[in-house]
């Protein structure tokens, strides 16, 4: 591979995350040895001691590479993004979960990937050869396929998994993608990708395993899905 000069941003929003933190960050740091990266915290005023605990962590691998930009309260997904994002330092972009349902170890084909291809952004798709989910039962297995056969029968949107929340952003894409989203929740991601398609952006796409996270509950629930519809139907008459 070319030498590879670009530094990295890894935005992490949390919430309730203190038992996952340490682990992501330990296994960020495992698989990207020979790359300048940074990770960027963002909590919504966790109550369980998730920002002690990177506190810890910075105390371990330094506040230039361990960043906490706290919030009060929970504030949604979306600006959480807009908020780390200030405080981004690399000229890429990754955003992923806390709950390690988004394995670190796919972050070096996801850099791989866009130095091979040049593409503004790299996804992780659960939908194409070498992808999947693990741990799901039926139902959420059903909901989320259809979720995505919905998406792409309305929006085409040239890509495999709309709602998945692990990419890479070049980070000029990003800023000019998420500017023009009105999305705040889980309808936010759908949002991004259907917005940077439709702007012609360069979208390449990486398989992955989506794992159930392994600690702590899923933020995911009915009133999820109904934000999700109401948000399918405003992008199908707005891009």
């Amino acid at each position: 591979m070319e030498i590879n000069k670009n530094k990295y941003s890894i935005i992490v929003p949390t919430y309730n995350e203190r038992l996952n933190i340490a682990l992501l960050v330990y296994l960020v740091f495992k698989h990207l040895r020979d790359v300048d990266f940074e990770i960027i915290v963002v909590d919504d005023g966790s109550p369980d001691g998730t920002q002690e605990v990177v506190k810890q962590l910075q105390q371990v691998y330094g506040e230039d590479r361990i960043l906490l930009r706290a919030r009060p309260r929970k504030l949604g997904l979306g600006t959480a993004y807009v908020h780390g994002l200030k405080h981004a330092s690399g000229n890429f972009v990754v955003i992923m979960d806390a709950d390690l349902s988004h394995h670190p170890k796919y972050l070096p084909s996801f850099i791989r990937k866009q130095l091979e291809t040049g593409a503004s952004i790299v996804t992780g798709t659960r939908y194409v050869k070498g992808g999947g989910v693990h741990g799901w039962n039926l139902m959420r297995k059903l909901t989320s396929r259809g979720a995505n056969v919905l998406a792409q029968t309305l929006l085409w949107p040239g890509v495999s998994d709309l709602t998945g929340s692990f990419r890479l952003y070049r980070k000029s894409v990003l800023e000019d993608v998420i500017s023009s989203c009105v999305s705040k929740g889980y309808v936010f991601q759908m949002e991004m990708i259907v917005r940077a398609s439709r702007k012609r952006y360069h979208i390449e796409e990486v398989p992955i395993t989506f794992v159930d996270r392994v600690y702590g509950s899923s933020k995911l629930g009915g009133s999820e899905i109904v934000e999700y519809l109401k948000g399918l139907a405003y992008l199908l008459v707005s891009t």
